[in-house]
C-alpha cells in the first residue's frame, strides 16, 4: 500500500490524521458501552478533579470553543453526570460538580481509558513513548 500513496506518504499531517483515526476508532470501540464520547469524558474528568469549575475554564483547559464546551456540558448534565450550582465566590457564575452517578461513570471510563492506553502504548518502547509525547506536546502546546 505504501507504494500506492505516492508523494502524500511524506506528508506528516496525513500520517497524523491516519493515526488519529486509528486511535479514535479504538477509543470509540472501548467506550461504546459507556455511552460517552472522548470529549464528554474529558469534561467529566476535569469537573471531578476540579469541583466548582466554571464552563469557561473547562473550555480553556481543553482548548475548545465555548459553544462546543456548552454542548458537551449540557449533554453530560442531561445524563445526570454533572450538576450546576451557583459559584461560592461569584453568584453570576455557574460552578460545575460531578454527581455520584458521574463519579461512577468516570471510574468506569478510567478503566476503559487504561485498556485503551495499554493498547496504544504497546506500540512503542518507553523511550519512543517519551519522545512521542514530547513531539506531540510541541505541536499542540
Amino acid at each position: 500500500m505504501r507504494g500506492e500513496l505516492g508523494g502524500i506518504d511524506e506528508v506528516v499531517g496525513f500520517h497524523l490524521r491516519l493515526a488519529h483515526g486509528a486511535v479514535l476508532r479504538h477509543f470509540s470501540e472501548h467506550f461504546a458501552e459507556l455511552g460517552l464520547t472522548q470529549k464528554q469524558v474529558s469534561v467529566l474528568w476535569l469537573t471531578a478533579d476540579n469541583p466548582g469549575i466554571a464552563q469557561t475554564d473547562l473550555a480553556v483547559r481543553l482548548q475548545m470553543d465555548r459553544a462546543t464546551t456548552m454542548a458537551i456540558v449540557h449533554a453530560i448534565e442531561a445524563k445526570g453526570l454533572i450538576e450546576r450550582r451557583p459559584s461560592a465566590t461569584d453568584r453570576r457564575r455557574v460552578a460545575w460538580f460531578a454527581t455520584d452517578q458521574g463519579s461512577a461513570a468516570l471510574a468506569r471510563a478510567k478503566l476503559a481509558i487504561g485498556r485503551h492506553e495499554d493498547w496504544l502504548k504497546s506500540r512503542f518502547t518507553e523511550a519512543e513513548l517519551a519522545a512521542l509525547l514530547s513531539f506531540l506536546k510541541r505541536i499542540h502546546g
